[in-house]
Formats: C-alpha cells, sequence, structure tokens
C-alpha cells in the first residue's frame, strides 16, 4: 500500500473503467439476447399454419385505421372514469384504514363496519360488484342515487378498490414504528394530529409501490362497465368488430390500455427500487 495520492486516484480510475466495461458487456448481452429471443418468439408465431389467419382478423391496417377514432373516443371515457374513481378511492381507503387503527373503545361498532366492508368486498369479484351496483341501485328508486351509468360504474369501482386500497394503506400504517406516533404525542400532538402529519405522511410514502399496482389493475377494470352497456373503449371495439366480423379493433383497444398502464407500471418499479435501496442506505 502507498499513501501516493496519484496512486490511489489512478487505482480508482482503473476500477472506475472495469465497471464501466463490465456494465456495458452486460447491456450489450442483454440488448442481444432480447433481440434473438423476440427473433426466435415472432419467428415461431408467423410460422404457425394460422398465421394468415389471424393476421387478416387481428392485424388489419385498414380495419384498425377504421376503429381508432371510435376507440380513442371511447377510451376517454376510461380515462374520465380511472381519474375519478382513482381520488374516491383514495378518499375512502384512508378514511377506511384509519377508522380500523383508531383504539378508543367507543369506535368499535364503527371499526366492525370497516371490517366487513373490507371482507365483503375484497371477497366479491368486481364484476359482480359492477352488475349489483349498476342494475340495483336504480331498482331502489332511492332520491339522490345517480341514474347514469357513468356514476354508477364510479361507485362500483370505488366500493371494490376501497376495500382493497384500505388495507395497503392500513398496512401502511402499521409499519410505521410505534415510537413515531409515540414521540409526536410527548410533543403535545393530539392522536389526529401525530396521525395526519407524522404516521399517515410516512405509511403513504412506504405503500407508494402497491398503491400504483392497484391503480394499474383499476385502469383495466374500467373495461368491466362495457358488461353493462357503458360505451367505453372495449364496448366501441365489441361494436366495430360485429360490424366487419374482424378482431382488429381489440388489438387497437389493447393498444391504447398499454399504452397508460405500462409507463405507470415502470414507474411503480422505479418507486419500489428507491424504496428498496433508501431502506438499505443506498440512496
Amino acid at each position: 500500500m502507498t499513501d501516493d495520492p496519484w496512486v490511489v486516484s489512478e487505482t480508482q480510475r482503473a476500477r472506475l473503467r472495469y465497471r464501466r466495461r463490465r456494465t456495458l458487456q452486460r447491456g450489450l448481452l442483454a440488448v442481444a439476447s432480447t433481440v434473438v429471443g423476440l427473433g426466435l418468439l415472432g419467428w415461431a408465431v408467423t410460422s404457425a399454419p394460422g398465421w394468415i389467419t389471424v393476421q387478416e382478423r387481428y392485424f388489419d391496417p385498414e380495419e384498425a385505421r377504421t376503429a381508432l377514432p371510435n376507440v380513442a373516443s371511447a377510451f376517454w371515457l376510461n380515462v374520465r372514469l380511472f381519474v375519478v374513481a382513482e381520488v374516491l378511492i383514495l378518499v375512502v381507503a384512508i378514511v377506511v384504514a384509519l377508522v380500523r387503527v383508531v383504539p378508543a373503545p367507543a369506535m368499535a361498532p364503527v371499526r366492525l363496519l370497516a371490517v366487513v366492508y373490507t371482507d365483503v368486498f375484497r371477497g366479491t369479484p368486481t364484476l359482480l360488484v359492477v352488475y349489483l351496483v349498476c342494475f340495483g341501485f336504480p331498482a331502489l328508486e332511492l332520491q339522490g342515487v345517480p341514474g347514469s351509468l357513468f356514476w354508477l360504474g364510479v361507485i362500483a369501482l370505488t366500493l371494490s378498490y376501497g376495500a382493497y386500497v384500505a388495507e395497503v394503506v392500513r398496512a401502511g400504517i402499521v409499519s410505521v414504528h410505534p415510537s413515531q406516533a409515540l414521540s409526536a404525542r410527548a410533543l403535545g400532538l393530539t392522536y389526529g394530529q401525530s396521525m395526519r402529519r407524522v404516521v399517515l405522511p410516512q405509511a403513504m410514502r412506504r405503500v407508494l409501490p402497491p398503491l400504483l399496482n392497484d391503480f394499474v389493475s383499476l385502469q383495466k377494470d374500467t373495461a368491466l362497465l362495457a358488461s353493462v352497456g357503458l360505451v367505453e373503449a372495449l364496448r366501441a371495439a365489441q361494436i366495430q368488430a360485429t360490424q366487419n366480423f374482424d378482431f382488429t379493433p381489440y388489438v387497437v383497444t389493447a393498444a391504447f390500455f398499454i399504452a397508460v398502464t405500462v409507463p405507470v407500471a415502470r414507474l411503480t418499479d422505479w418507486l419500489a427500487l428507491r424504496q428498496v435501496r433508501r431502506e438499505q442506505g443506498l440512496a
């Protein structure tokens, strides 16, 4: 070993060059293996005996151009459903999660209702919830109940996903060390203030990746409302496909959903990796 700064600096530069070479080699290997794998998969698909029929029925460029305007217009309805439902789901989930962790004995009946809600709606398929809400609510003829399929669909998605997200939020709250809340109380904050200003912000930051995963699923499940007659992207594709007995509109619809969900999925992966690095002290 030497104490010469120049030697140390040169050693560090050599290590840095080696790491860069290794990173470049790994990157090139990953690209090459991906190209070869996709090439083999493409060759296997296009060599199948029924590929010509599939190409005509699912990948017709002319049919795609015809379906594109209607599907794009209807997909905007999916986006509106997703945005409105997401806000309401967050509100419902946070309220339910907070109710379930409140230790006050007087809140026991409300906690029981929260438990029943999460158990029932997590155990019921989302499609069945859509049917029950969209067909059952109007049959009740209650004052103030919306009659439009849009808002009935929002209610159904909120009830279903609110139960899932509530459990995610509750898990985040429970994961925060009790010393955080105790320290806040020692500083003079009330239970509600310590929960709002100390515990809940930490919990939401911890559960952000799984929350985004749930919202990716929510974006896709807006298509379930096609089953009750709402003309969103999937329903528009069904109408177009039945006119010419061509399934290309379904592929166009899938492309719209992929264009929205894949970036969110990659963001979720990045946030999850950053959370791991933060917990390991690497970020």
